[in-house]
């Protein structure tokens, strides 16, 4: 017995006609499929298929033939392929984490050029808040990670690649549209839309600019990320204060003013572990550019970067790579 006979046997079983398996399947003659059912049941001892008026039909021991002859097929295949699997090299892989939204301007590039660079390698992308972003860059589960300065970041190394200023987001027919600029004591008494502990970076921050101000401002709501920020302005026709790049995903119910005086800012920073090499000075390797889309002046700063990162990083078969941030 042969597995070709359990795979013919299964393709009859299924097809309900020796002419149809045949044809379709099996891609062979029916007399000499015919030959190759009566080959098994001569293997096996007893009679597995009938021909009636509607076809083949199994006998009972073709039914309890026909469970077995699957479940030794489903093995064969699984064997296969884990034998494949053993004898090729583990690919290696490299993982990216994005603070969500982020992806929109620097995923492209990044990915571009980890294809030049290390062609060979799967890359996995994952999209985070940034506290998760810097919890995984220390557990191992992340390689770099475009995120926020996060602070404690015990065995974290960050590079600045962009600072952007805060904005205020508001509706597009609120009172405080029609200005070039708004105060912070404009909205004073405004429902407000506040940040969670899900971004301690921005939420130090804009609590830091609201005491500098004088203003006190108890938050009505807090968001725990854009979408949650921004349909929360909408629903409750409130105003929030927000990284510069929501501008690139507000909804036309929505606009953006900047904030008049002394703008606060916010960094977006590359990070990765120590644990993994401190950046090497000089001659590494050629650096490639990964360059951010261009903005209009003044809303956002890109500090040129070199990040040289000695690799290996989650796998160990990579020379060294350099990676030009601008």
């Amino acid at each position: 017995m042969e597995l070709r006979h359990l795979r013919y046997f299964v393709a009859v079983a299924e097809e309900g006609s020796l002419t149809v398996a045949a044809e379709r399947r099996l891609h062979t003659s029916q007399p000499s499929l015919s030959r190759q059912i009566r080959d098994l049941e001569y293997e096996v001892g007893a009679q597995l298929m009938i021909r009636g008026a509607r076809g083949i039909e199994l006998t009972a021991a073709g039914r309890v033939f026909l469970d077995h002859a699957r479940l030794a097929l489903a093995q064969v295949e699984a064997a296969t392929g884990a034998a494949r699997r053993a004898a090729q090299p583990v690919k290696p892989s490299f993982a990216l984490g994005f603070l969500t939204g982020k992806e929109i301007d620097w995923l492209p590039e990044a990915i571009r050029l980890l294809r030049d660079e290390l062609p060979n390698i799967e890359i996995t992308i994952s999209s985070q808040y940034s506290p998760d972003l810097a919890d995984a860059l220390v557990r191992g589960k992340l390689d770099v990670a475009f995120l926020r300065p996060e602070t404690p970041a015990t065995d974290l190394i960050f590079k600045v690649v962009a600072t952007e200023p805060i904005v205020v987001v508001l509706p597009s027919d609120h009172r405080l549209a029609s200005q070039e600029a708004i105060s912070p004591h404009d909205i004073v008494g405004e429902t407000f839309i506040g940040v969670s502990n899900t971004a301690p970076v921005g939420r130090r921050i804009i609590d830091d600019y609201l005491r500098r101000s004088g203003v006190d401002i108890t938050p009505d709501h807090e968001a725990d990320h854009l979408a949650m920020a921004m349909s929360l302005v909408a629903s409750t026709r409130g105003v929030a204060l927000l990284p510069a790049y929501a501008r690139n995903l507000l909804p036309s119910s929505l606009i953006s003013r900047p904030l008049r005086g002394d703008v606060p800012t916010i960094d977006l920073v590359v990070g990765y572990s120590n644990r993994r090499g401190r950046p090497l000075e000089g001659g590494a390797s050629p650096s490639r550019e990964c360059r951010a889309p261009g903005r209009a002046p003044g809303e956002l700063e890109s500090t040129p970067l070199e990040l040289r990162l000695p690799v290996p990083l989650s796998s160990s078969i990579y020379g060294i790579n350099a990676l030009t941030v601008r």
